[in-house]
């Protein structure tokens, strides 16, 4: 039994013994019965009246619980809604009281979850404008006289992280256009002509609206300085080769050069105007001294002529190089000859640096070859005649190869010019075949030369006898043979002729020998006898050292073996 059920048990007994002790007050009192009804009437009055009362509360509070519960039902159904929730649901049996505990507990949990969304809806639309404004974007699109859910709220968050980052990267992209602008401005000593220049230049950083559109326009506006940079730099770089030329023309002092040349390194307003006015004078000075300069001019063309390997004809075909009169239009004819000339030497530049390079290897070649007909390469000092003979069958590998690599570069780009590339007036390979048959030719004529002396020595030694020849040895380098040689005998040496004749490099028509035609490593030796009818020596009796004996294929090219 529930203790409220005692409770009531307990005051039905308590009443009924109040009333029996008044029954028996009013009996010892000795009230009369009618007047016990009336009191009891009161009594009963009083407790009912007491009771309804109580009942009356407490049927009130009950009502004030209903409607509580009806209220805060409607309003967790709204908030619910609202807020993008569930429906609240209570779980299994409960009383009225605890039922409108719940749900007015339920509403206020609610109620705080929906001020914390508006507020930070509100927060958040606030970012969202300051961000917008700088940004000069549109604001985000939400209904702020709703409750926005969650996924609203972190949508608008990502947004607003979207916006940051974008703020943050055009930010970093103003300070850096803002920083070149400002430097190309300080280059060019040129001020901020536009407002909109002034409020890039000049404004706080924070003021200024980091729109597309301006951050374009900046771009624009940097690509403008940097054109106008390049040509002033463009301008100043060739008021310095033009003082440069001039310079050299005039043949100006190193000390007043490098006076000048102080102030020119650069390309802002103050250097390109000092470079203006040296070049001004700088040509005012030229008219004055016209005849230096145009024949500065000319050592300058004769240089770029052998560069470009211009034949007698091309040469003499500029008829102005050998005017004498030294006049403002003879020089700008110069000048248009020289910068003809440079801009042809720059296209074909590979080209003639290749056949420089053959031209070089050529010349070293024909040295070798004149070196390997003088006898007295056999005293073979410090071993060079074993390095000289290296280089030389070196060469005689490199050469063809070099030319085969030129013909096909010239072939190449004779179709893509189409044109023919000429050395000296004529086709590189014609000129490389002249230049390989005149050394033929050379050395066929020398060897004639020697054949035909040493006919005549014969004769001479038949005709009038001659001393018993021995052969002649060496001095083998070797610490107990200190400084003695023994003498060669002079009437028995022949000494091959000196290829003196072979012609200059480039100074007339060639054609190319092909590559089986190239010259021989060396010719048999041409052996005299004597009327004293004694035997010729053995070769390998000679004195020679170890390498002329390793040589003897290489030494014997050019004529017979000194005796």
């Amino acid at each position: 039994m529930r203790r409220s059920e005692v409770l009531a048990e307990e005051s039905i007994v308590c009443l009924q013994k109040a009333l029996n002790h008044l029954r028996e007050i009013w009996e010892l009192i000795g009230i009369p019965e009618d007047q016990r009804l009336q009191r009891t009437e009161v009594v009963k009055k009083h407790i009912k009246d007491l009771l309804d009362m109580m009942i009356a509360e407490e049927e009130s509070l009950k009502e004030r619980l209903i409607k509580s519960i009806s209220i805060c039902q409607k309003e967790l159904n709204t908030l619910c809604s609202e807020l993008h929730v569930e429906p609240f649901q209570e779980e299994g049996e409960t009383t009225i009281l605890q039922l409108e505990k719940d749900l007015r507990t339920q509403v206020e949990l609610m109620r705080k979850q929906k001020k914390e969304r508006k507020q930070e809806l509100k927060l958040l639309q606030e970012q969202d404008r300051e961000l917008c404004e700088v940004l000069c974007m549109p604001h985000y699109d939400i209904d702020s006289t709703c409750v926005p859910s969650l996924d609203e709220l972190n949508q608008f968050r990502q947004h607003l992280a979207t916006l940051r980052e974008k703020k943050a990267s055009r930010r970093e992209e103003f300070v850096n256009l803002k920083r070149q602008i400002i430097l190309c401005m300080e280059e060019l000593d040129r001020t901020p002509d536009t407002s909109f220049e002034r409020d890039v230049v000049c404004e706080d950083e924070d003021a200024f609206c980091l729109s597309l559109e301006n951050i374009t326009t900046l771009q624009k506006l940097l690509r403008q300085l940097e054109i106008q940079k390049s040509q002033n730099e463009a301008v100043c770089e060739g008021l310095r080769a033009q003082i440069r030329e001039l310079w050299d023309r005039l043949q100006i002092p190193e000390e007043e050069r490098e006076a000048v040349a102080l102030n020119m390194t650069g390309s802002n307003a103050k250097v390109r105007t000092a470079l203006q006015l040296e070049a001004d004078r700088l040509e005012e000075l030229k008219m004055q001294n016209m005849k230096k300069v145009i024949e500065a001019i000319r050592v300058e063309l004769a240089q770029y002529w052998d560069r470009c390997f211009y034949s007698q004809e091309q040469r003499e075909a500029f008829a102005p190089y050998y005017a004498e009169d030294y006049t403002e239009s003879l020089l700008q004819l110069h000048d248009a000859e020289i910068v003809q000339l440079k801009n042809y030497y720059e296209v074909h530049k590979e080209l003639f640096e290749g056949v420089q390079k053959w031209e070089e290897n050529w010349r070293l070649f024909l040295e070798f070859e004149r070196k390997a007909s003088d006898p007295s390469r056999f005293t073979n000092r410090g071993g060079n005649l074993l390095k000289e003979e290296k280089q030389r069958a070196k060469l005689q590998k490199t050469l063809p190869k070099l030319e085969e690599e030129l013909k096909t570069q010239i072939e190449m780009w004779e179709q893509e010019q189409s044109m023919a590339f000429l050395v000296n007036g004529q086709k590189f390979m014609e000129y490389v075949m002249e230049q390989w048959e005149a050394h033929r030719l050379e050395k066929e004529r020398a060897k004639q030369e020697r054949q035909l002396k040493n006919k005549k020595q014969t004769e001479t030694e038949i005709l009038y006898g001659s001393a018993p020849r021995t052969p002649s040895k060496r001095r083998v380098l070797a610490p107990s043979t200190p400084g003695k040689v023994r003498k060669l005998n002079t009437t028995t040496m022949s000494n091959a002729a000196a290829n003196s004749s072979i012609r200059p490099a480039f100074g007339g028509t060639v054609y190319h020998s092909p590559m089986s035609r190239l010259p021989p490593s060396g010719s048999k030796p041409v052996v005299t006898s004597t009327c004293s009818g004694k035997k010729t020596p053995r070769a390998n009796r000679l004195g020679a050292n170890k390498e002329n004996l390793e040589l003897s294929g290489s030494f014997l090219s050019e004529g017979p073996i000194p005796l």
